[in-house]
């Protein structure tokens, strides 16, 4: 098969568009981030924190969309920890990040040891199955490129436009880029910064967990070690190559995995 065939392939590009969720995910929480003058390097390990507890919570017996929010709040727990630090303390945010990222990673190789010591394997879960949309998905290529994803997928687009228009068409999406480019005049207006920082990383770690999750209740069906594979920080650059704007974020997020599912 040459390269014509495969880019003409749907199944080629279904694969870019399941590659890119998680991607999708992290990128934006970094994008709130930073968008609100805060570097979070903690990215990884909150990734592989949302992998575990997600996954974690499922093989417990919740829900499928259970999981994905208690990986939620644990990622914006361990968001708190980075934002606390960071933001009223001032403590340095490389040194916080990598930090956070040793700390969440670490506590949830222990805690997968600690509640699984004798298993060898990593057992498995039932994870979200594709669902594909009526009519659209009968659409050449794109259909199933697009419309015969699993639901998170069609989240994680959703959660690019919701943060679009959060960003650029909101009052708190104008505070939230003041803070990060001009704290002087969020100030000015009796805002504070200090808050609204804390809440952008608290909420972009949320997010960054939701993109962990997607690996082991999505794209796989458990958790294993390294299974996040440095994906933390290829959604750093993501936001860098797109300019920090979230349309430009997802076009890279996209062309990365294309690259990623021609291995495939």
């Amino acid at each position: 098969m040459d390269v014509v065939d495969i880019l003409l392939s749907a199944s080629f590009w279904a694969a870019a568009v399941r590659i890119a969720s998680p991607l999708i995910f992290a990128t934006m929480g970094e994008l709130i981030c930073e968008r609100a003058g805060v570097l979070n390097l903690g990215i990884e390990g909150i990734m592989v924190v949302g992998a575990f507890a997600g996954w974690m919570a499922v093989y417990a017996g919740t829900g499928l969309w259970a999981g994905v929010g208690i990986a939620m709040v644990a990622g914006m727990l361990f968001g708190l920890l980075h934002a606390t630090l960071t933001v009223p303390f001032g403590l340095s945010q490389h040194v916080v990040g990598l930090g956070i990222t040793l700390l969440a990673t670490s506590a949830a190789y222990y805690a997968y040891r600690l509640a699984l010591p004798e298993v060898t394997s990593p057992p498995r879960i039932t994870p979200f199955q594709p669902y594909e949309v009526p009519l659209l998905s009968q659409i050449p290529i794109v259909g199933e490129a697009l419309f015969s994803q699993t639901p998170l997928t069609y989240l994680a687009f959703g959660v690019v436009a919701l943060t679009a228009f959060v960003l650029y068409r909101s009052p708190l999406g104008l505070a939230l880029r003041a803070a990060g480019e001009n704290p002087s005049a969020v100030e000015a207006q009796g805002l504070s910064v200090t808050a609204l920082r804390m809440g952008a990383v608290i909420v972009g770690s949320g997010l960054m967990a939701v993109g962990g999750a997607f690996l082991t209740m999505s794209a796989f069906d458990s958790f294993f070690f390294e299974m996040v594979n440095g994906r933390g920080w290829i959604c750093i650059a993501l936001v860098v190559f797109g300019a920090w704007r979230p349309g430009n974020a997802l076009l890279g997020a996209l062309l990365f995995a294309e690259f990623a599912a021609q291995q495939l």
